[in-house]
């Protein structure tokens, strides 16, 4: 996040004029919201976070309804990109997750989906309209597992467990999941997770590398390019050789785990250890019985 930002909760009635004025600035005056919109009866009813720089200027704020709905998300144009907008959600989903709440949701504009995504919600229904913007209606559970069931759900649980990630990433995959692994918003997570400062490293476990030299996977260009992050194995034990399921998980203790590596329904976590923790202790051994995988190194293929 920019240096000097804070992100604070704040009672509506001291800073209403804060929390409109720049949900005014998004909303009315950039979105062409109607004014009368933009305040409703849960303003008063509902938790705000709001975002100051370092002078003490308010540049973002957010709202958690009583109902466990995040909206009125909104930060200015000079401060998007900086991370206010993650501090906002964050500082929401912990305000929920400490009421014991089991979810939260929120009703996303389409154009900032993967901003929610990278942070565990997932898409659910059909795109509407609200305002006259069109919206995407997401949740992201927060106590126990979530059941992912279709290809949507599992590419947006796939990009929030490799954003979330601080320096490991474990991926056990057949074929390297055409269709998943290099959907655009996941390639676009696995690039920034590669080309940060700190000291990255993902654990790639391999079943058929000439299947995927042969199909060309987009995310394959990326290992070859970065061979000190991306390590590659493939099993040469029968048993585990014989593995049908995929798994994804982090060191933050998220995971996302199929019991069929053909089917993108499974199981999925965020901020659970005991849980990813053990699926991580298998999959170390698993690597510890394969082989490195060269032949997927050699740029060209």
């Amino acid at each position: 996040m920019a240096t000097g930002i804070q992100v604070e909760i704040v009672p509506y009635p001291a800073q209403r004029d804060a929390l409109h004025r720049v949900r005014h600035r998004v909303f009315v005056d950039e979105q062409q919201v109607p004014a009368h919109l933009e305040i409703d009866a849960l303003d008063p009813l509902s938790v705000h976070v709001l975002a100051r720089s370092g002078d003490g200027t308010p540049v973002g704020a957010g709202r958690l309804t009583p109902d466990g709905r995040i909206g009125r998300m909104a930060v200015l144009a000079d401060w998007r990109g900086h991370g206010v907008g993650e501090a906002l959600l964050l500082a929401l989903v912990e305000v929920a997750r400490a009421r014991g709440w089991p979810e939260v949701t929120l009703h996303a504009q389409l154009q900032a989906r993967v901003f929610y995504t990278r942070q565990g919600f997932l898409p659910h229904g059909e795109v509407f309209e609200e305002a006259g913007i069109a919206h995407q209606h997401m949740r992201r559970v927060l106590t126990g597992a979530a059941q992912i069931d279709n290809a949507e759900e599992a590419v947006a649980i796939t990009t929030a467990v490799v954003h979330r990630a601080r320096r490991q990433v474990w991926i056990h995959s057949r074929q390297l999941d055409p269709g998943l692994l290099d959907a655009p918003p996941v390639l676009e997570a696995l690039r920034r997770f590669a080309t940060a400062r700190h000291d990255k490293q993902a654990w790639l476990i391999v079943h058929d590398p000439a299947a995927i030299a042969q199909a060309g996977s987009p995310l394959l260009g990326l290992l070859q390019r970065l061979p000190s992050v991306f390590r590659l194995r493939q099993p040469t034990d029968p048993i585990d050789r014989a593995l049908a399921s995929a798994c994804l998980l982090n060191d933050a203790g998220d995971y996302y785990f199929r019991l069929s590596g053909q089917r993108f329904d499974g199981e999925a976590g965020l901020s659970l250890p005991a849980r990813s923790r053990p699926l991580q202790d298998g999959l170390r051994r698993v690597w510890e019985r394969s082989r490195e995988c060269s032949e997927l190194r050699a740029i060209g293929l």
